[in-house]
């Protein structure tokens, strides 16, 4: 059905033309009666803020290089905040809530970061924060958390948050080719950064998981209190030795409610070839859910890219046109959310070592079992074990090659 009782306008504007940008305004040129269907009133793009001009676009026009003719500009209302980084985006973002515009974007550093603080401020001028797009990119798992899910009682969260990890770790079971090679690869294909240590070493999943505790536990996980690893030290023996179990290899986000606070943190698992995050291969995301009542759902799509994330943005671009006047509420605070100490998890572990030691580390873990040996190496996965107890006893174990834990049921 097309929209056609429109009389009301609001306008928005851009901060940072690139490939979100860019797509946001994509989005409200070949969309327009769908966004204003959404929105209850058209969407007019009425400034781009950024450094470059951009000669032949059909927006040159409204490009500008100084924020502060958005800033006071009354007609503007929204911003939609694709810069990415901490400076100047937090800047910008504070000036634009205290003059009473309300903003959205996909921006994860920086909700990671200030989120908080920038939800208290809107709430305090009467306009909204929204960041649907810092997380998962096109998949609306955080609307979803806000809105069907807001019943259940959210107890774990489990996620393949980074699409260039993913593909990564795909291409290297696929094809069996080599971790370098691969990376190599997803930088000339642009899934990778010339500098991809936020992807490899798990800093933007990082991010996205603490966004997720955070709305999780109604406070706030600092990014630097979530314990992180990344995939570089993940090799084509490691997934053989995955395969052998049944099992495949992904860096997962994952946090969980324990008796004593959230456990949370980033690093590759290994998981059952049968869970659902299993399957999920090449740049795609995927988000799956535990409630009391509900009990596991999932959420799939594309994580990044131009149109998906640009759709997310722009959804909260419409939800906060619906909402014009008052805060739409988020459910994240500045009080800190109690961690778990991670070490006090009980789950499994994979351990690659040398035949020489395979026998060391049967006898240091209960119920242990070697799944497999190839040139020199045994595979193993121990019994169930406290991962600081198991930490511990594997320091004492010379020719440890590998560790990897395990995400089971209980987990």
């Amino acid at each position: 059905m097309i929209y056609t009782g429109v009389c009301a306008m609001t306008k928005i504007a851009i901060l940072g033309y690139g490939t979100v940008g860019g797509g946001v305004a994509r989005v409200l040129d070949v969309n327009p009666a769908q966004v204003a269907a959404s929105a209850g009133e058209e969407v007019a793009l009425g400034a781009i803020l950024d450094l470059r001009e951009f000669p032949g676009d059909p927006h040159e026009a409204l490009v500008t290089h100084d924020y502060r003719t958005i800033l006071e500009d009354p007609s503007i209302t929204v911003i939609a905040e694709t810069m990415g980084g901490v400076k100047p985006a937090y800047e910008f973002t504070k000036q634009a809530l205290e003059a009473g515009k309300s903003v959205c974007t996909s921006n994860k550093e920086l909700v990671a970061k200030h989120g908080p603080e920038l939800l208290k401020i809107a709430a305090e001028h009467h306009v909204s924060y929204l960041f649907e797009a810092s997380v998962g990119g096109g998949i609306p798992i955080l609307r979803t958390l806000a809105g069907a899910l807001k019943s259940e009682q959210i107890d774990e969260i489990t996620g393949i948050l980074n699409g260039t990890t993913n593909y990564i770790l795909t291409k290297m079971e696929q094809d069996g080719a080599a971790f370098d090679d691969v990376l190599k690869k997803a930088q000339e294909l642009g899934y990778a950064e010339r500098d991809p240590s936020a992807d490899i070493e798990g800093h933007d999943a990082c991010r996205k998981i603490a966004i997720l505790g955070s709305l999780m536990t109604g406070g706030y996980v600092a990014p630097d209190a979530v314990p992180t690893e990344g995939i570089t030290a993940i090799t084509a023996a490691d997934l053989a030795g995955a395969r052998a179990c049944g099992m495949a290899v992904k860096l997962l986000g994952n946090c969980r409610m324990t008796g004593e606070g959230l456990e949370i943190s980033v690093a590759p698992y290994l998981i059952a070839a049968e869970h659902p995050l299993a399957s999920v291969n090449g740049v795609f995301n995927a988000v799956a859910v535990h409630g009391n009542m509900l009990g596991t759902s999932m959420y799939y799509g594309q994580g990044a890219g131009r149109d998906a994330t640009a759709s997310a943005v722009v959804a909260d671009i419409c939800e906060i046109v619906r909402n014009a006047g008052r805060t739409v509420p988020v459910s994240m605070t500045e009080k800190p959310a109690q961690l778990a100490p991670m070490g006090d998890a009980t789950r499994r572990f994979f351990v690659r070592v040398g035949r020489e030691h395979e026998a060391e580390v049967l006898e240091a873990f209960a119920e242990s079992r070697t799944i497999c040996t190839e040139q020199g190496e045994a595979c193993i996965l121990t019994g169930p074990v406290r991962e600081s107890e198991f930490l511990e006893k594997l320091g004492g174990i010379a020719g440890v090659r590998n560790r990897i834990r395990v995400l089971d049921d209980e987990d």
